[in-house]
């Protein structure tokens, strides 16, 4: 992707000036950002996709003023002529590749913060009510008509008597209808309420935001869990421990110990980074892959599975939670896979012979695919 060029998906703004004025500033609305854009599923589909326990969804519903929530499974949802009601289904890019192509447009932000793309179902005037997100989020209209109302607001204080994040002194500040292939972005904490006019649905691509505490639990787990590392294969000894009349004090010798253990673990050459590369890249816990081709075909090139995740660092490759080290021209053509998601047969076939037998691996385990086009 040329990042200086310039987008009608940004408004005619090239992702290098989007980023610079507008990502995580202020808000921007595109009108036509994706002009003729269809639903990337139906609500039948939906339907289908949220009575299964391998997709994420959620019901939300405003029935004669009552808020109510229920998360997925949902064999029944309300009769589609109902007003009131919203499905939201998570992830709809793992599951149809309408969906992931549409995410995929969004990638001139870093792969480690994009998450995935929501789908918002809803029945004439349904909504999620008032609320804020943490994190950034493309607001993509590709049925119906929906009104939004946002504001930059800092005084937000939630409802305590409803299962939903809902603001209950909402004051909006600026409002718009959107049609199939309007756009708003808007950064975190931004307070939005978006209402269905109609029959209607909506696209969101979320960005992931860890908290610093959660980023460190996962970080220190993965490292505490490496029993391949030095720091990772020494037990506490106390030989010299003398007979105590505190019981309930903890050793000052095991409170070093356990400093020294993740001192030692923080210090490991790369191991900090290996740790974050694999995480950033771990499936989510509803992904799975079949398994596919035993061998890479000399005339055929490869793609990632739509459900791959596969990043890079100076001295790694990522993919799917587990990592690898790559020099030279095999770490180059691995960057270039993890940018592009594919690879051309004639840049297989410059791959040295481990770094072929790699991929064919990840061609048997699913997640790369055949690529034909590329013959």
């Amino acid at each position: 992707m040329d990042i200086t060029a310039s987008l009608p998906l940004l408004g005619g703004l090239s992702p290098e000036q989007f980023m610079r004025r507008h990502w995580q500033k202020k808000p921007l609305l595109v009108r036509q950002a994706l002009p003729g854009i269809a639903a990337p599923a139906t609500r039948a589909e939906l339907a289908r996709m949220a009575a299964s326990d391998e997709v994420e969804s959620r019901l939300v519903s405003a029935f004669e003023g009552r808020w109510a929530m229920r998360q997925g499974p949902l064999p029944k949802l309300p009769p589609f002529s109902k007003p009131g009601w919203t499905l939201l289904v998570q992830g709809l890019d793992l599951h149809l590749p309408a969906a992931h192509e549409l995410l995929n447009r969004f990638r001139f932000v870093p792969e480690a913060r994009l998450d995935d793309l929501m789908i918002s179902y809803a029945s004439d005037g349904g909504g999620v009510g008032p609320h804020f997100d943490s994190y950034d989020v493309f607001l993509i209209q590709v049925h119906g008509k929906r009104r939004w109302r946002i504001a930059a607001q800092k005084d937000a204080v939630l409802r305590e008597d409803v299962p939903l994040k809902i603001i209950a002194n909402f004051r909006p500040e600026q409002e718009y209808l959107l049609e199939p292939g309007d756009m708003l972005y808007l950064p975190p904490g931004w307070a939005h309420d978006g209402v269905a006019e109609g029959e209607c649905m909506t696209c969101s691509v979320g960005f992931r935001s860890p908290w610093r505490a959660e980023l460190a639990r996962e970080l220190l787990q993965r490292l505490m869990d490496d029993e391949d590392r030095p720091y990772s294969n020494r037990m506490y000894a106390d030989p010299k421990q003398a007979a105590t009349a505190q019981p309930g004090l903890i050793p000052p010798a095991l409170q070093i110990f356990a400093k020294d253990a993740a001192e030692r673990a923080l210090r490991e050459p790369l191991a900090l980074e290996r740790a974050l590369g694999e995480a950033l890249t771990e499936p989510k816990p509803q992904v799975w892959f079949e398994p596919g081709e035993a061998a890479l075909a000399p005339d055929e090139g490869v793609a990632l599975d739509r459900r791959s995740r596969m990043m890079y660092d100076d001295a790694h490759v990522f993919i799917n939670g587990e990592s690898f080290r790559a020099g030279g021209r095999d770490a180059r053509l691995m960057r270039t896979l993890a940018d592009e998601r594919r690879l051309a047969a004639r840049q297989l076939a410059q791959l040295s012979e481990p770094a072929r037998e790699l991929l064919g691996q990840w061609l048997e385990d699913g997640w790369l695919q055949p690529l034909m086009e590329a013959r």
